[in-house]
């Protein structure tokens, strides 16, 4: 019964089918979770103004500091539960769900303090425009108070993810996105609380979704292979350690792509007003190309963590060129898009005219991005799917520190680009992902390393 409601077995089947089926959901979410962070800016940028709109985006980066940290701990949960999976390991799977959940919501109250700590200071760092500032603060504070449930959100999702159910994750964001857009108009049109009201409405959806879920698998308790007795959160050693050394390699690797996104947006923000503007609406129209990257990439991570653990290497590379096909299918059509209506993209946003009018310049840069996030995400579900964190952290450092900041300063200043350059070390670097783990997947000496569980 339980590995019949919850349990997905990917190890023998269509590639291309299982691939699509359990990332259609994973699309459903991240485009639900887009919608709602989309939601705040265009409702801000609509009734507050570009400075709002900033100051939502700026806000959303800093906080996407401890977004990171949890995704990276959540997919090391995912991943071990997928690779007890594969070797048939039930115990396993119960431990290590016990101990995601005690570790990493008393570490979620850890990345509270800081985030609150260091609000100011981070927000400096990234210059962000002083119209924007105070609500930029507000907004990340706000969200740093609901860290807990957004921990709380990821840990449930991966757990179900990891054992192939992406139906119920997709279900309870969408709770989260129909609240949080209904809150967003009584909060911020209604109430006139501005950036503090969409931040608010955003945490409020979360913990709702938060609690939903939980009581979902609570419920669900037989046939989910968890008692969540009081004992069954204690601490297991062998997955505690596990969890810790996947996933802090995997949490910087993710903090260190942050970090440096944050180091060239600090330079495209002191461009004022108008590039700032043009810069957040472009990430956002970035993420949905990422909504089908994360999807495969996620779905990819559990397949081919499943098939890792059963031993099967010649289904990791078909899922790895599937995931890269029918990713580029859609980013080519998003491409074309965008070339044809960037005025009519943009301006969703903000109707300022020489943001429209400045949309024409990204239009490249826009492209270019859509299809490094489909390469980089198969490349590096396929390096977490093993569990090779080493590597991933490599690739993070590299990525980073050595790709996207030195190449920005190279372009941006040495070549005095100006902010097209930028922009355009930032897309060059996020295509080293793909050329690094790709050099280690054709190479092929990824077959004899040894599983994260034993």
């Amino acid at each position: 019964m339980a590995e019949k409601t919850f349990i997905k077995d990917f190890t023998k089947g269509s590639v291309i089918k299982q691939l699509l089926i359990f990332s259609g959901p994973l699309m459903l979410s991240n485009l639900l979770q887009v919608f709602y962070n989309m939601v705040d800016m265009i409702v801000v940028g609509r009734f507050v103004g570009s400075a709002g709109l900033i100051a939502v985006s700026g806000g959303g980066d800093i906080m996407n500091i401890g977004t990171t940290i949890c995704m990276g701990f959540s997919a090391a949960g995912q991943i071990m539960i997928s690779q007890h999976i594969g070797r048939g390991n039930k115990e396993g799977v119960k431990k290590t769900i016990g101990t995601m959940y005690s570790f990493m919501l008393l570490f979620s109250l850890v990345i509270t303090a800081a985030g609150i700590l260091c609000a100011d200071l981070l927000l400096s760092a990234i210059n962000i425009p002083s119209e924007a500032y105070s609500g930029a603060r507000s907004y990340c504070i706000v969200c740093f108070y609901g860290m807990f449930f957004i921990f709380g959100y990821n840990i449930n999702s991966a757990i179900l993810r990891g054992m192939g159910d992406s139906k119920l994750p997709f279900i309870f964001i969408a709770i989260a996105a129909v609240l949080n857009l209904i809150l967003d108009f009584v909060f911020v049109v209604g109430l006139d609380l501005g950036t503090w009201g969409a931040a608010l409405a955003t945490v409020l959806g979360q913990a709702i979704s938060f609690i939903a879920s939980l009581g979902y698998l609570y419920k669900k308790r037989q046939v989910f292979g968890f008692d969540f007795k009081l004992s069954s959160f204690a601490f297991d050693s062998p997955s505690l350690i596990n969890l810790v050394k996947l996933g802090l390699p995997m949490s910087l690797q993710h903090c260190v792509v942050v970090f440096s996104k944050l180091f060239v947006n600090s330079y495209i923000n002191s461009y004022g007003l108008i590039m700032s503007a043009v810069n957040a609406i472009g990430s956002k129209v970035g993420f949905c190309a990422n909504i089908v990257a994360q999807a495969l990439g996620t779905a990819g991570t559990s397949m081919i963590g499943q098939n890792f653990g059963a031993g099967k290497n010649g289904r990791i590379r078909s899922i790895v060129y599937t995931s890269i096909g029918c990713g580029l299918i859609f980013t080519i059509t998003l491409s074309v898009i965008i070339i044809l209506f960037p005025e009519n993209v943009f301006g969703f946003f903000d109707r300022n005219t020489l943001v429209l009018q400045t949309a024409h310049i990204y239009v490249i840069i826009a492209v270019m991005n859509f299809n490094a996030f489909i390469l980089r995400s198969s490349m590096m579900a396929f390096v977490n799917g093993i569990g090779y964190a080493m590597l991933s952290f490599v690739i993070g450092i590299c990525d980073g520190i050595i790709g996207r900041i030195c190449l920005a300063i190279l372009l941006g200043v040495n070549f005095n680009m100006g902010i097209m350059g930028f922009w355009l070390g930032d897309v060059f670097a996020s295509y080293i992902p793909f050329i690094i783990g790709g050099a280690y997947f054709w190479v092929g000496s990824w077959e004899r390393r040894k599983l994260v569980v034993q």
